[in-house]
C-alpha cells in the first residue's frame, strides 16, 4: 500500500474515533480491547487459535478474556462484542435464516443468465438468427458484466452497508429481467439481459461478507461451501428446469418464471434480512432508532448513509481493488482460479450446443434429453459440497495441530490437491466422449468429476483469500467474481469452432492442460514462500 493510501485509511479510522496501532504491540501481554479487535485483521493469515496457545502468546490475562467456541477447543476471531446485536452473537437460526436467503440470492445471477441456455434454439428461432449470434450477444456478455457489477457494489456496501445495496440492486435487477421476459426486438433483449447480469450480481460478492460478519474464523469454510453451492449450482439449475418448458411454450415462460423467483428473493430480502455490518472498532455504536422504523430506514438506506461518516471514505472504499489486486499471492490464484472456473462456465454454456447440434459435432438430442443431461452438474455440485464440507475442516484442524495451534493460512490450499485430478480426469473423459460420440453416460460421469473438482477448488480459493485479507473480504469476493467471470464468457466464443475443427478431445484436453500447469506453478509455490508474501504484502 502507499504511503498516501495508509494515511488514508488511517485518518478514515481516526475519524471513527479509534486508536488502532498498525504494528500491534510489542507486549501481547499489555493487549488492549482495542487491540484484540483489530488482531484478526492484523494477524492476516496467522491466527493462534488453540487456547493453551494463546496463554503462551498473549498472557494469562489476555487469554482468560478470550471468548472461545463452545466446545472450548478454539479461540474465536474475530473477537464477538458483548452487544446482542453483534451478528456474531445472533442465534444459529438467525444465522441460518441468513445464510439461507444470501444463498437463495447469490443464485439469481447465473440462474437468470442460463435461461437463455434453455431458451437459445427458441431465441434463435425467435429473433431469425443463429444459436452463435444469441450466445454471442446475450450470453457471453451478460456473464461478462456479472463480474463487474460485483466491484461497484463492493464499493457501495463498505460505505453503506450489506443490506440496503443488496435490497435496491436486486429490486432493479428484477425490472430488467421483466424486460428480458417481454422484450420485441433482440436488441431490446440483449440490453436487458445485460443490465441484469451488471445488477444482479450483488449477492455472489454479499455473501463472503454476510458469512464472515455473522461466522468465526473456524466455521466460515463450512458456511462459505453453503453459499458457493448456491452460484455454482444456478447456472445448471435453469437449464434443468426451463429446457422441458421451452420444448413445450414460450421461452418467455421460461423468462417469466425466473422473474418470479426474482421477485420471491427481494421479498425474502426486505421481509427478513438483516444489516450484517456491525462497526465492532467503534468504541460505542451510535445511538439508533427502533423497531419497524429502524428496519425501514436500514432496509432503504437512510442508516447507511448516517453511519458512512464513521466508515472508510469515497476514496478507500474505491481505491481498494486496485491497492490489493497486485499482491503476487492473490494475483497468482486468481489467474488460477480464473481458468479453473472460467472454463466450467465455457462448458455450460456449450454443452447445449454440443448436445442439441445434430452429428458429427454433436449428439443431435432432442430439447427433452439436453435438459436431463443438466442435472448432471447439479447432482455433482451437492456431491462436491459434501466432500469440500469435510475435507475442508479436516484440513483446517489438521493443520492447526501440526502448526502448535497456529492457522496457516495456506493450509486451506491443500483441498486444490484434492480438485485437481478430479478436474484433469473429468476435462479429459467430457473431450472424449464429445469427440468420439460415446455414450450418454461418459458425458454425464466427465461433466459431473469436472463439476465436483470445481465446487472443492473454488471453496478453498475463497477461503485461502479471505484469510489473508480479512479487512478486505468485500473486494476479494468482488475479484474471484470478476476473475471466474473474466475467465468464463469467452469460451463459448472459441470453444464449439476450436472441437469442430480439431476435435473436442483437444480442445478440453488443452483446457485441462493450462489448469493442470498453473496448479503446479502457483499452489506449491505458494504453500512454500506464502507466509512471506502474506508478511510482505497483505495489510
Amino acid at each position: 500500500m502507499s504511503a498516501d493510501h495508509e494515511k488514508v485509511a488511517e485518518a478514515d479510522l481516526e475519524k471513527a474515533g479509534l486508536e488502532h496501532k498498525s504494528d500491534g504491540s510489542d507486549s501481547h501481554k499489555e493487549m488492549t480491547d482495542v487491540e484484540l479487535a483489530y488482531y484478526y485483521e492484523d494477524k492476516a493469515g496467522s491466527l493462534v487459535v488453540d487456547p493453551e496457545e494463546a496463554r503462551i502468546e498473549f498472557g494469562e490475562k489476555v487469554a482468560s478474556r478470550l471468548k472461545l467456541s463452545r466446545d472450548g477447543t478454539k479461540v474465536l476471531w474475530p473477537q464477538p462484542s458483548d452487544d446482542p446485536e453483534d451478528p456474531q452473537n445472533w442465534s444459529d437460526r438467525r444465522k441460518h435464516l441468513h445464510l439461507l436467503i444470501i444463498t437463495l440470492a447469490a443464485i439469481v445471477p447465473d440462474f437468470d443468465s442460463g435461461v437463455g441456455i434453455a431458451s437459445i434454439f427458441a431465441l434463435a428461432t425467435q429473433f431469425n438468427t443463429t444459436t452463435g449470434e444469441i450466445n454471442n450477444l446475450t450470453s457471453n456478455w451478460s456473464i461478462f458484466l456479472l463480474g463487474w457489477g460485483g466491484l461497484f457494489a463492493v464499493m457501495m456496501m463498505r460505505r453503506w452497508g450489506r443490506l440496503p445495496v443488496l435490497f435496491w440492486s436486486q429490486l432493479i435487477a428484477l425490472g430488467w429481467m421483466a424486460g428480458c421476459t417481454f422484450s420485441p426486438t433482440l436488441k431490446n433483449f440483449t440490453a436487458f439481459r445485460c443490465l441484469n447480469g451488471f445488477f444482479a450480481t450483488a449477492p455472489q460478492v454479499t455473501g463472503l461478507f454476510v458469512v464472515t460478519d455473522m461466522y468465526p474464523f473456524h466455521l466460515q469454510a463450512r458456511q462459505l461451501n453453503v453459499w458457493t453451492m448456491g452460484f455454482i449450482i444456478s447456472p445448471f439449475i435453469s437449464p434443468f428446469a426451463f429446457g422441458f418448458l421451452v420444448a413445450r411454450a414460450s421461452w418467455r415462460w421460461a423468462y417469466g418464471i425466473a422473474t418470479i423467483y426474482n421477485a420471491i428473493v427481494v421479498a425474502l430480502i426486505a421481509l427478513f434480512m438483516e444489516e450484517t455490518l456491525y462497526d465492532r472498532h467503534l468504541k460505542e455504536q451510535p445511538p439508533r432508532s427502533l423497531g419497524f422504523r429502524y428496519r425501514l430506514e436500514t432496509l432503504l438506506g437512510k442508516t447507511g448513509l448516517a453511519m458512512a461518516k464513521f466508515r472508510e471514505s469515497w476514496f478507500t472504499a474505491i481505491s481498494a481493488p486496485v491497492w490489493i489486486v497486485w499482491r503476487p499471492h492473490l494475483l497468482a490464484v486468481l489467474v488460477f482460479e480464473a481458468m479453473v472456473f472460467g472454463f466450467s462456465i465455457g462448458i455450460n454454456v456449450t454443452n447445449a450446443v454440443f448436445l442439441g447440434t445434430p452429428p458429427p459435432v454433436g449428439f443431435g438430442l432432442s430439447q427433452f434429453a439436453v435438459a436431463g443431461a443438466y442435472g448432471t452438474p447439479i447432482v455433482a455440485v451437492i456431491i462436491g459440497e459434501i466432500i469440500g464440507r469435510y475435507a475442508n475442516e479436516w484440513i483446517m484442524n489438521n493443520g492447526i495441530r501440526r502448526n502448535n495451534g497456529v492457522f496457516e493460512a495456506e493450509t486451506r490450499l491443500w483441498a486444490c490437491y484434492i480438485a485437481m485430478p478430479l478436474y484433469l480426469c473429468g476435462f479429459l473423459t467430457l473431450g472424449g466422449a464429445f469427440q468420439n460420440k460415446l455414450s450418454i453416460g461418459a458425458v454425464v460421469m466427465g461433466w459431473g468429476i469436472a463439476e465436483v473438482a470445481v465446487m472443492i477448488n473454488t471453496v478453498a480459493i475463497y477461503a485461502y483469500c479471505n484469510d489473508c485479507f480479512p479487512r478486505y473480504k468485500g473486494e476479494i469476493s468482488a475479484l474471484i467474481n470478476l476473475a471466474r467471470t473474466l475467465g468464463g464468457f469467452s469460451v463459448a466464443f472459441f470453444q464449439v469452432p476450436w472441437a469442430t475443427k480439431h476435435g473436442a478431445l483437444q480442445t478440453f484436453g488443452v483446457e485441462a492442460a493450462i489448469v493442470m500447469g498453473l496448479f503446479l506453478l502457483i499452489v506449491p509455490i505458494i504453500q512454500i514462500k506464502g507466509k512471506h508474501l502474506r508478511a510482505k504484502f497483505s495489510f
